[in-house]
């Protein structure tokens, strides 16, 4: 059980981190987590450029250093770059040494200069948050597709995913094998759908506003 609309208590609780874009704008950040992945990742820039919308991919360092042209494919089509670890670690399971180690790791791995990470699962001690957030904006989201659930059916995530997307929103999904039987009916039809009411897809700046 989740929730698909991050409510204002887990935002109150969570002050510095940031759950969406304030912004009276049609403008909606996509993000997409655990990639790069073969014809995963590739399929998802596919469909951006068809809507020529940006976006942002938190990638595991991992991933990065055994699909390396994906990769590049990413950086080529103008998206933003996140951090999501190098082993998609759960903060809430791994001491704050190595939990650490493993994020500087998985930006080393990067290789380019971002201000932007997310903690996999969402989950991460606040003494962990404390530290990350002395050198990056910890991006959470406002929308959660719930892609990665085969509880879930690809239509009901579609359904879920327009009804709480507002301006400012910042939606998760994920470029992962796991996720690609509902995130690859969901996404071309949030992009068609939002497209077609005047809205604009962005990448996240990498200095975000805190909301």
């Amino acid at each position: 059980m989740f929730l698909h609309k991050t409510n204002f208590l887990l935002r109150a609780l969570f002050p510095r981190y940031t759950w969406r874009v304030p912004t009276r704008e049609k403008v909606i950040y996509l993000t997409f987590d655990d990639g790069p992945i073969p014809e995963v990742t590739e399929f998802v820039l596919d469909t951006l450029k068809q809507h020529q919308a940006k976006a942002t991919f938190f990638c595991i360092g991992d991933n990065v250093r055994k699909h390396p042209g994906i990769f590049e494919m990413v950086q080529n089509g103008g998206h933003s770059i996140g951090n999501h670890t190098f082993n998609h670690l759960n903060g809430w399971k791994t001491e704050d040494q190595p939990y650490l180690e493993n994020f500087r790791q998985c930006q080393q791995q990067l290789g380019v200069a971002t201000r932007l990470f997310r903690p996999p699962y969402g989950r991460m001690k606040r003494s962990q948050g404390t530290q990350v957030l002395k050198t990056h904006d910890v991006i959470m989201w406002d929308v959660l597709t719930g892609d990665f659930s085969p509880s879930l059916t690809p239509e009901v995530i579609l359904q879920k995913t327009l009804k709480y997307t507002e301006p400012g929103s910042i939606i998760l999904f994920h470029d992962s094998i796991k996720a690609w039987p509902r995130m690859s009916y969901a996404l071309p039809r949030v992009l068609t759908h939002f497209s077609e009411q005047g809205y604009r897809f962005d990448r996240l700046p990498q200095t975000t506003p805190v909301s």
